[in-house]
């Protein structure tokens, strides 16, 4: 990166976050399967950051506790030196990465081309800075795309007593619109129904609008074509006649890779003069501990689930991936910029597919991932209640957690 580059994100550093715009000091790198990481680290959280795609994971949770949680999903072909991958977001594939343009970009859009999940998900980020004080610890990271011109600057930060990742994604120039979002993706278990899904209130859902899984790819799908529904205890398989899927007990259905998307309710409760964030839970029930993703529905208007269960034969999956991905986006499924930004099923019903990007104003996209520890018998989370600073998640069966959390920050708050 150009010295003019480098102190032009630093002058955006400075604007949006202030931080001061110092030089760069080095940072820790390590190597973890296969992949050069930044590590950023409180008393509670260690996290790890790929140089090639801006992928975090590992993360460990709960560090300071006996049991310690790793959620995140890390590919299996990490070590196996191989080449020529399909696309280049699967060098690192694993945890949680941001995404712009989001989705497979198989089509170009007004001359530009983008690679699978954008050029963000499978370059080379440069390190800008790591800032320690007041309790909060925070990596910056900054990349250049090339397919349309912008910057993204990555801000993650912990903040201390708190198991949660709070990230923040300033975009500058890229102007013109785009799907964007984030692709948190979870480890599955083997054992079937122990991760409880749910997502705060939904308008509707749909399965993929056409064949995500293309069997003469050796891959494979289980849930219908195109088909609506209004819970993720209710979704159509492929197969007539066989009943619904029940997509909030996971693992199920071994041998299927599937995608849905849920447009999330806005008109969400208050607390105070503090708008309530839309929210995505995960419990891990053999385990006892609770995955969550918070963000502004505003923003991030709809959650995609990616159930890969073995689903897909080629290479490099092999048969034997095994994860959930809890997918936080503005997008028209996992289909691109070019499907995004047109007219699409979700836009006839009025759901936003994508962001307008501006050249002269900074978009800033927030978002926060947790984890907790829940008593025996919690399962799915079927609601949040917001106070300052902190969230309870309710089970379906009356169990309650509260976790500390500032939430606040999505609005635009400090940390």
């Amino acid at each position: 990166m150009s010295l003019r580059a480098l102190a032009s994100i630093l002058s955006i550093l400075c604007l949006a976050t202030a931080i001061p715009a110092t030089a760069a000091e080095p940072a820790k790198l390590e190597t973890i399967d296969s992949q050069p990481s930044w590590i950023l680290e409180s008393p509670q959280v260690r996290l790890a950051v790929t140089k090639i795609g801006g992928q975090m994971a590992p993360v460990t949770f709960l560090r300071d506790s006996g049991k310690p949680v790793q959620p995140y999903h890390i590919s299996p072909w990490q070590n196996e030196s191989l080449q020529d991958l399909p696309a280049p977001v699967l060098t690192a594939l694993r945890g949680d990465w941001f995404c712009i343009p989001f989705g497979g970009n198989g089509a170009e859009y007004r001359q530009e081309k983008h690679p699978p999940h954008g050029e963000v998900a499978g370059a080379e980020w440069t390190y800008v800075d790591t800032k320690h004080g007041g309790g909060r610890h925070t990596l910056v990271l900054a990349f250049e795309p090339q397919a349309r011109q912008g910057k993204i600057v990555k801000e993650l930060s912990l903040v201390e007593g708190h198991n949660a990742v709070y990230s923040r994604h300033i975009v500058t120039g890229f102007a013109g619109p785009a799907p964007c979002g984030h692709h948190a993706t979870l480890a599955m278990p083997d054992e079937p129904g122990v991760f409880r899904v749910s997502t705060s209130p939904i308008d509707f859902g749909m399965t993929n609008p056409s064949r995500f899984s293309d069997p003469t790819k050796r891959e494979y799908q289980s849930l219908a074509i195109a088909a609506p529904f209004t819970d993720l205890a209710h979704v159509s398989l492929l197969e007539k006649g066989t009943g619904d899927a029940d997509l909030t007990r996971l693992p199920a259905r071994q041998g299927y890779a599937d995608l849905v998307q849920v447009v999330n309710k806005q008109d969400l409760q208050m607390v105070g003069k503090q708008e309530a964030t839309a929210w995505t839970c995960a419990t891990r029930t053999d385990e006892g501990w609770l995955w969550y993703a918070l963000k502004d529905p505003r923003v991030l208007r709809s959650t995609l689930l990616w159930i890969e269960n073995r689903g897909r034969h080629g290479s490099p999956w092999n048969g034997r991936n095994n994860c959930l991905g809890l997918e936080d986006v503005t997008s028209f499924f996992a289909d691109g910029l070019a499907a995004s930004a047109g007219a699409n099923l979700l836009t006839r019903r009025g759901v936003p597919t994508v962001i307008e990007f501006t050249a002269d104003k900074p978009t800033e996209i927030r978002y926060i991932q947790g984890v907790t520890r829940v008593p025996d018998g919690f399962g799915k989370v079927v609601a949040a209640e917001y106070a300052p600073g902190a969230v309870t998640f309710v089970a379906e069966g009356g169990e309650r957690v509260t976790v500390p959390v500032r939430h606040e920050f999505l609005s635009g708050a400090g940390l």
